[in-house]
């Protein structure tokens, strides 16, 4: 049926060609500028829904213009398959997690091809197969050699219903982020990363992402490396021993009266020790680190603690303070202990009217204060009704009495402690070592045993990967199988050949997700990590497009994975990622697209009612990348409409456009309907993709449906070839600045139109300058800077033409009758101000 739009057959025959003809797949090519997108991978949880289309439609959008472009482009996909939601549906339906992950990956592949993203297919992964995890345990072994990973007894985040140690980054507002219960804390023997010793690298490194990366992401990663500067100060216990701690205020030191340590300091419980507040002290300690630590620390919520019976040296005012435990105080932040100054912090102020503990005023807003008299300073202390936090003089500090300036009273302090060796000049951040260790199954194996003889020892290179036994069955209690599998535990020394133990913790599934990138680049090496001439040809990802939950967690691993694999020369780049984009969310009904809202709508039921180019359209038309979308039956119906209307135009006009050769230069000589669609077509041109290099596919798209509209009143059958020729040339615009969001149809009716090849090995059209200007413009009239008409003028209209055009304008002629014109105001080829009194 002429005009008939049958997206169905249509999308499945050019599904099919570009599966026969393999193009996607590409290779190193020096002639040409490389271009690497991707999109962060997917975990295989089952059949896709529209909400997750977007991340996936932008990328390929991105993809195919850049190819059009002459980039040879790199667009992989995998799988971030390992994971709990694979073991725990494996629990739920008394099956294996790897079946369940594979029956998964096979229907998102399938859906992923029925979109028509533009994946090589042949540099796929799946982070759960043992060709892929045995670079991730090198990794881990790598870092074992270079002494960034090790093991310790420590406090962690503990999920009771997930049975697993969290990481910091994985606890949001106290809940585990999978499961959203709340997270407690257990002390436990683990295996961390010294992500640490990257925190200035990983500070100073966002530098160069600036402009390249959202604002919010290079903030949030900024704050939770948390530089801070001040100093490391000894504070000497009564009876022996010292307590480190960190301040940002050593100016105010005279003003500490008491400590305060973390629940979780090694020291809490053993300076209570024996003394008749023991059982104080282990009961506070075992109730506050049951609780949530944001929860503790947050504003408003009631100070508590409880003193340990002992006392330290203040090391500069000489007097004894006494050593609490707080609940505000964080193992994480500084030594997990602090010197508290009531008198300036507006926490240690209310925790210390809550105790009745003493509270100094060191920093005084009076600047008369540095005549007065102790006592008088002591009526002053004693007269606060909150914590002073401004600047000052300093009282009440010994030599440093009178200074004024704050940096200058910093830095006095610090030069005399470090005078005295009691202190020293540092800084500090607030992020920690990421603890990889989970009591999961569905996990890479640490490659780890430990020997009686030897302690410790990785697995040589040549016995890995150490594989995840399959023959497992889990127990109902709801712990690894792995835990209690003597045939996976049992194994042989690698250093001495006795008998040893495997770890049976596995990694965090950040662990493999933190490198994956460099893996694409060379997906079926065996003999390293990456070719290093893939690595270096394809290297760094120039465009990296994923969702803003990812800001800290997966971004901040994958920037310390890659600058851990510099180091070691088995990547050449520091920062992994030069651009980045954070898609905004799908909304249905007022939230978040999810299965767990209930609110999805499957991708199976849009490709086979609207088609697969009708979908991505509208993902991609309804909003901006980043910002969120709401999703809209109507706007789907709309965009599928339009395109019916593209194949219309063009399957109803076959002739006529077949008919048209190239058109002539310019506008010169073309009449005035033809050169004013000439000009549409490269105005549109340059307008669209002006927008795509912003990625703002919206209003790209928004241009081309004027295009349209411009066409189908303007498209007339005729034998004129060169009517034929501007028609051509504006339709094959329009179908090949339609492929980075239609492409089946874009081949589809590129091919009609008698072209040969594909559309994205077509070069992205260019405008002709010559065809943007404009033979007219429109002059706006004011009178006494009121709108009162408009005029069509030449382009090059003089300054006293537009005056005397203006003037004769008969709409004006009624707003200016029995007036006197003062002035008129000329701005060439753009409005005429006449003042009239």
């Amino acid at each position: 049926m002429p005009g008939f739009y049958d997206f169905r057959a249509i999308e499945a025959k050019w599904r099919q060609k570009w599966r026969d003809d393999g193009i996607f797949h590409v290779k190193r090519d020096k002639s040409k500028p490389k271009y690497y997108l991707l999109e962060m991978f997917p975990y295989p949880s089952g059949k896709l829904h529209v909400g997750h289309l977007r991340n996936y439609a932008i990328g390929d959008a991105i993809a195919r213009r850049k190819r059009m472009d002459g980039f040879n482009v790199l667009h992989p996909i995998g799988w971030d398959s390992f994971g709990m939601p694979a073991e725990n549906a494996a629990i739920q339906h008394k099956s294996h997690p790897y079946i369940w992950t594979r029956n998964n990956i096979d229907e998102m592949r399938r859906q992923f091809d029925l979109m028509g993203i533009s994946y090589d297919w042949s540099r796929e992964v799946a982070t759960s197969h043992p060709g892929y995890y045995r670079w991730t345990q090198w990794i881990f072994a790598r870092m074992f050699d270079e002494g960034k990973a090790y093991q310790k007894k420590s406090f962690v985040n503990w999920c009771a219903h997930c049975h697993t140690v969290l990481a910091n980054e994985q606890v949001v507002e106290g809940n585990c982020w999978r499961c959203d219960c709340t997270v407690e804390q257990q002390e436990r023997v683990g295996w961390f990363l010294k992500i640490t010793d990257y925190a200035e690298d990983l500070l100073t490194g966002l530098n160069e992402l600036e402009g390249q990366w959202p604002d919010r992401v290079l903030t949030m990663q900024k704050n939770w490396i948390g530089k801070s500067y001040g100093a490391e100060v000894d504070f000497p216990i009564e009876g022996g021993g010292v307590i480190k701690v960190f301040t940002t205020r050593p100016d105010t030191l005279y003003g500490a009266t008491f400590m305060a340590l973390a629940p979780e300091h090694p020291l809490a419980m053993e300076l209570a020790k024996g003394t008749e507040l023991e059982n104080d002290v282990k009961n506070f300690v075992k109730q506050t680190i049951a609780q949530d630590k944001t929860e503790r620390t947050a504003d408003g919520v009631e100070k508590s603690g409880v003193f340990t019976g002992r006392y330290a040296t203040n090391p500069l005012s000489g007097e004894l303070i006494p050593i609490w435990i707080a609940n505000f105080v964080l193992i994480e932040y500084g030594s997990g202990a602090i010197m508290s100054v009531p008198a300036h912090d507006q926490r240690d102020f209310e925790f210390a009217t809550k105790y009745d503990l003493d509270i100094k005023l060191v920093i005084s807003p009076d600047e008369e204060s540095v005549n007065k008299t102790p006592e008088q300073l002591e009526l002053d202390s004693d007269a606060l009704v909150e914590a002073y936090t401004g600047d000052g003089v300093m009282v009440n500090s010994g030599p440093f009495d009178g200074l004024h300036n704050r940096e200058e009273g910093i830095d006095r302090v610090v030069a005399y402690l470090q005078d005295k060796g009691i202190g020293k000049r540092t800084v500090n951040y607030r992020l920690r070592d990421w603890g990889v260790s989970r009591q999961r199954y569905w996990g890479a194996p640490i490659p780890i045993v430990h020997c009686g003889e030897c302690g410790v020892v990785r697995v040589p290179d040549d016995q890995l990967p150490v594989v995840l036994p399959t023959d497992i069955e889990f127990p109902e209690n709801g712990l690894s199988p792995i835990s209690g599998l003597d045939s996976f535990i049992n194994t042989r020394c690698p250093k001495c050949d006795g008998p040893a133990k495997r770890e049976t913790d596995t990694m965090d599934t950040f662990m493999c997700s933190s490198w994956y990138f460099n893996r694409y680049t060379s997906a079926r090496c065996d003999t390293t990590m990456a070719d290093m001439e893939d690595v270096d040809y394809w290297m760094p990802v120039d465009q990296y497009v994923g969702g803003i939950e990812h800001a800290i967690l997966h971004l901040l691993y994958a920037r310390f994975f890659t600058r851990f694999l510099k180091d070691i020369g088995a990547v050449g780049v520091a920062e992994p990622f030069s651009r980045l984009l954070t898609q905004g969310m799908v909304i249905k009904d007022g939230a978040k697209m999810s299965k767990s809202k209930g609110n999805v709508v499957p991708l199976d039921d849009m490709a086979q009612r609207y088609g697969s180019d009708a979908t991505r359209l509208f993902i991609l038309f309804a909003s901006p990348p980043e910002r969120d979308l709401e999703w809209s039956d109507d706007g789907i119906d709309g965009a599928f409409r339009f395109l019916g209307r593209v194949y219309r135009l063009i399957d109803t006009n076959i002739d006529t456009i077949r008919g048209g050769g190239e058109p002539p230069e310019g506008l010169d000589g073309l009449p005035g309907n033809l050169a004013d669609l000439r000009r549409t077509t490269h105005k549109t041109i340059a307008r669209v993709t002006a927008d795509f290099e912003k990625f703002h596919f919206n209003t790209s798209i928004a241009r081309i449906m004027e295009l349209l509209n411009k066409l189908t009143t303007a498209l007339k059958p005729t034998d004129d070839p060169v009517a034929c020729a501007v028609f051509r040339e504006a339709a094959e615009a329009m179908v090949v600045m339609l492929q980075p969001f239609t492409p089946h149809l874009s081949d589809e009716l590129w091919e009609r139109m008698g072209n040969n090849g594909y559309v994205i090995d077509h070069p992205w059209p260019k405008a002709d300058p010559r065809c943007l200007v404009e033979e007219s413009i429109v002059i706006v009239i004011q009178v006494n800077g009121k709108l009162r008409g408009r005029l069509n003028a030449p382009v090059d209209i003089s300054r006293e033409d537009m005056e005397k055009m203006a003037l004769a304008n008969e709409k004006v002629a009624d707003f200016i009758k029995g007036k006197t014109i003062q002035k008129v105001v000329v701005v060439p080829g753009k409005l005429v101000n006449i003042v009239a009194r």
